[in-house]
């Protein structure tokens, strides 16, 4: 007889797909849950094992159906893009979350193969503050057999965009335990199919969260089989050790197929996840020591490094593309207006979010698109989408009082998001305070709010960092903005000051808007060809999504969403102020 009381049901996810779910709830009541991730092809109904095999009778456990699988909707083993699969994950914990009244600190990720990678990527770019995470046979790696295939689907992709490949595995290279192979076999809801475009983006995502592990701090045990046919343990080794969580383990189970969760002496990793599990709740999650991570953190080691001196072969390598910058580039008007006031400036940025070729002659235009193309202004463009979105959404929130609504952005540029945000909500009361301390930008700022008809924004120098300013405010902001600042400054005293400000400034219920740059494939390019707003080379320190969370914490405010872009470069998070 089951000690859990089993469900059915769907939740809305983040673009309103209805995903099919299944629930066990525990006898007593609880907050405490395991929500088990499933493997590619399969589904929530074979998660049922691993409910049973942990024993954890005092837990909740969840899973669903990946979109495209089981009882979900979709084309079988297709999504969008594999990034969705990442977003179903994050907008299934917060709906169980909210649902049952569960903490995201009481909440264990249970994960298989495909699901691991995905859980992984939602742990590097949301930061949730789970409990810790269980790894089994992680997919960062599929042995694909055929040599240069991933080329070749790339290829496949171009010509055909909905291009799916069916799966080679069979139960026999998945386990021992013919009882299981039987079931796999039987499973009319397990898919063959796998899409082309999702296979590359687990490659490409698994790769960047491999390069990156060291931005992960969440407790993690990885479970890797001797003998696993379908997915190669050395990436899973390659992640393990960069991984910065101060408590990990990685057990080897010799002679075990891929699917361990599945094998016929599956009690042994079971037993160690059971123990890692109870383990991590005796102690609470604690991230603190990332308020100090402009010492001696991570991306401080990464800093550092790309403030020494380079070898000849760089140097050679990175000025003969500097000295392109600065000659023939100039015909293009984005690099020319980058090499004039920075590349990180406001003025350097507005023109990146316009998004309009335009250069001396043909090949000054081509040079402008190739630079407008780059993937880190294509990755701001999408912070702009994503910080409109969530801008307008809690002013959406905050009309049903009748009042007027106050926004305070501390380094506006242009403030051209702002200005968008009031002409498309004509109908509510807003007014906006928006400061910088560059006259060239507030003058520019205030030329474009007169030519879109806007006249209910005050634009004024102001210094984001003057704490005693900030607490001056009158009156309080309702929602306050810090876009693209924060991560132009490594230390983080100056980040804790200014938060220290805002907060105190911010009415009581008020939100803060806030951006950070998790990741940058091109953040060395930079270093060594870009300067700066003054005139320096722009080096820049990564926070990791945690540690920009832990600050904003810190300061008296609770994170309650987070809206990576689709590269995984740049985020935009929320955070309430609550008493």
């Amino acid at each position: 007889m089951s000690k859990w009381k089993k469900a059915e049901g769907t939740f809305k996810s983040w673009d309103n797909t209805e995903l099919f779910f299944r629930s066990w709830e525990p006898a007593a009541p609880s907050d405490k849950a395991v929500i088990i991730v499933h493997r590619g092809h399969e589904h929530s109904g074979r998660a049922e094992l691993q409910v049973n095999d942990l024993g954890l009778t005092d837990f909740w456990a969840f899973s669903w159906d990946a979109r495209g699988h089981g009882n979900s909707p979709g084309r079988r083993g297709f999504a969008e893009s594999y990034y969705h699969l990442v977003k179903d994950l994050n907008t299934f914990v917060s709906f169980i979350s909210e649902q049952h009244n569960i903490p995201i600190e009481n909440i264990i990720i249970l994960a298989n193969s495909v699901g691991a990678v995905t859980t992984c990527a939602w742990v590097h770019d949301y930061a949730p503050r789970i409990r810790a995470m269980v790894l089994a046979a992680p997919a960062f790696r599929i042995r694909l057999y055929v040599p240069f295939a991933i080329p070749g689907l790339r290829l496949l992709l171009k010509i055909k965009p909905d291009a799916k490949i069916s799966s080679y595995v069979k139960s026999k290279m998945l386990t021992h335990d013919a009882e299981q192979a039987k079931d796999y076999d039987n499973d009319k809801l397990i898919t063959r199919d796998i899409s082309v475009k999702v296979l590359l983006g687990l490659h490409d995502t698994a790769t960047r969260i491999i390069d990156d592990a060291g931005a992960i701090e969440t407790p993690t045990l990885l479970l890797s089989a001797g003998d696993d046919w379908v997915v190669k343990n050395s990436s899973q080794r390659k992640f393990f050790e960069r991984l910065s969580s101060a408590v990990k383990a990685l057990k080897l189970y010799p002679g075990f197929f891929h699917a361990i969760l599945y094998e016929k002496d599956r009690a042994q990793p079971m037993a160690t996840a059971r123990r890692f599990i109870l383990e991590a709740f005796e102690k609470p999650v604690d991230r603190s020591f990332l308020n100090d991570a402009d010492h001696s953190g991570y991306t401080q080691r990464e800093y550092d490094e790309l403030r020494c001196s380079q070898p000849l072969w760089k140097k050679a390598y990175f000025g003969i593309q500097r000295g392109f910058l600065r000659t023939v580039g100039k015909l293009s008007d984005g690099v020319n207006i980058g090499c004039k006031t920075g590349f990180d400036s406001g003025t350097s940025l507005d023109y990146v979010y316009e998004n309009e070729a335009r250069g001396s002659a043909i090949l000054g235009r081509i040079i402008d698109r190739g630079y407008l193309n780059a993937i880190g202004w294509r990755g701001i463009r999408e912070r702009g989408v994503n910080l409109q979105a969530c801008l307008s959404q809690e002013i959406q929130e905050r009309t049903q009082n009748g009042q007027t609504i106050h926004i305070l952005d501390i380094a506006t540029g242009c403030g051209r998001y702002v200005l968008d945000a009031i002409k498309v909500n004509p109908e509510i009361a807003i007014t906006a305070r928006l400061q910088d301390n560059t006259p060239r930008n507030i003058e520019a700022g205030t030329k474009l709010a007169e030519k879109l008809g806007i006249d209910c924004v005050e634009y004024i120098v102001g210094d984001a960092f003057d704490k005693e300013a900030l607490l001056r405010q009158s009156p309080k902001p309702d929602i306050v903005i810090v876009s693209g600042l924060y991560e132009l400054f490594p230390e983080n005293e100056l980040i804790q000051n200014s938060l220290s400000g805002l907060v105190g400034a911010l009415k009581e219920g008020g939100s803060l808007i806030y951006t950070s740059q998790p990741w940058h494939p091109q953040i060395e390019t930079i270093a060594r060809t870009c300067d700066n707003r003054d005139g320096k080379p722009w080096i820049m320190r990564r926070r990791t999504q945690a540690e920009m969370d832990e600050l904003v914490l810190q300061a008296g405010l609770k994170k309650s969403k987070t809206v990576p872009d689709s590269f995984g470069i740049f985020s935009v998070s929320v955070a309430k102020k609550v008493g």
